[in-house]
């Protein structure tokens, strides 16, 4: 683990080919050989080098070193998207017969993942508030693995994560959480006794609505079984165009974390002030051991008085689409996601109120930010 500030383990200059100081593009799909003994020599395993970019590819490489120097984990992998990071992680982590104790309000589709392949496949699932995984023994007792977010999805519900961290170690149990919202800059849960931490990359990692990407970082042991058995079965590898586009995303990861918290906190200090606004949920730094700052990403609810629809339609800047994390500002209503096809979604099951609303605050200017969503809710409001 560095003793190095997050934006100083970034700026470290790749040194590759003519000192260059982002890697090359590897755009190849396999690696050849200059004769037979070094072919055999890599096919047995005896030595380590590139044979084919469902496995491993330079330029991906390169991204793994920064992701795991950055988490403070002994090694990364990296992945096709979000869901390939996750999805890889728990079949690679679990079997049959096994529990995993699933946060609420998690991410709907690796709640889909696990209702619709996971449990079918014979594996138990078990969901808990956030704030019951230190707190209550019942809920670790007995589970193979611990499925985590903090914050958890839509209602931005923050954890001690090293409570929890030890409560698992206590059983016995295997820690991963997904990190998108607060990122290494914000939070290391390595660091707080996770044992794994998962990234949608397509996030703040990558930071520029362009890249579907996803990774993981953790113990080498852990690390290794995933790249050995679901990278290359499953074969959600990370292309090398995106791999890197993401190593330019993590070298303004910093000062663009620091953007989006400058914009949240002027939002969380007007929303207060707001009578249309009934709760905010967003977590900022020191709420929990462990938490340093506060993303761009908010929910809040409105009362009664704000139409919903019309406020959705008056804003400008802001647009309405799905993830977040980039540079465009982004909102989702929750009554869009209940709505959504398939009764039993996580956002329906677990109670996320009907009139909350999603903010991805991006990189315009804060004020005008401001002025947008002040100007919609004003217009909306009866």
């Amino acid at each position: 683990m560095t003793d190095h500030a997050p934006d100083t383990v970034l700026a470290r200059p790749y040194g590759g080919p003519a000192g260059s100081v982002t890697p090359p593009i590897y755009q190849t799909s396999l690696f050849t050989f200059d004769d037979m003994a070094a072919f055999e020599a890599r096919m047995a395993g005896e030595i380590d080098r590139p044979l084919y970019s469902r496995v491993t590819n330079p330029t991906t490489a390169a991204f793994e070193e920064m992701m795991a120097r950055l988490e403070g984990g002994a090694a990364s992998v990296g992945f096709a998207s979000g869901m390939a990071a996750i999805s890889a992680t728990l079949f690679a982590l679990v079997r049959p017969g096994d529990r995993i104790a699933c946060v609420e309000h998690v991410y709907p589709d690796a709640y889909r993942l696990m209702e619709r392949m996971l449990r079918p496949w014979g594996v138990e699932i078990t969901y808990h508030p956030v704030t019951a995984f230190a707190t209550d023994p019942e809920v670790m007792r007995g589970a193979a693995l611990a499925y985590l977010e903090s914050p958890t999805s839509m209602m931005m519900q923050a954890a001690d994560l090293r409570a929890i961290a030890e409560a698992a170690r206590a059983e016995g149990v295997t820690t991963v959480i997904d990190n998108s919202w607060a990122t290494p800059i914000f939070q290391r849960p390595l660091a707080l006794g996770i044992d794994v931490v998962l990234h949608s990359a397509s996030k703040y990692i990558s930071g520029h609505s362009d890249t579907v990407a996803g990774v993981v970082t953790g113990p080498a042991e852990i690390v290794g079984r995933i790249r050995d058995l679901t990278l290359p079965l499953l074969g959600g590898k990370l292309a090398p165009f995106e791999a890197w586009l993401l190593v330019r995303g993590l070298r303004t990861l910093g000062a663009r974390m620091r953007e989006h918290q400058r914009t949240a906190d002027l939002f969380v200090d007007r929303l207060g002030g707001r009578a249309e606004v009934t709760a905010i949920h967003s977590p900022g730094a020191n709420t929990v051991p462990g938490l340093e700052g506060r993303s761009g990403l908010m929910s809040i609810e409105l009362s009664d008085s704000v139409d919903i629809r019309r406020f959705a339609d008056a804003l400008d800047l802001f647009r309405l689409g799905v993830s977040w994390g980039g540079f465009e500002s982004l909102i989702v209503p929750a009554a869009v996601t209940l709505a959504q096809a398939g009764e039993h979604n996580s956002v329906r099951r677990f109670g996320v109120p009907e009139r909350l609303v999603r903010l991805s605050l991006g990189l315009e200017a804060a004020e005008d930010l401001w002025r947008d969503f002040d100007r919609a809710l004003t217009i909306a409001t009866r």
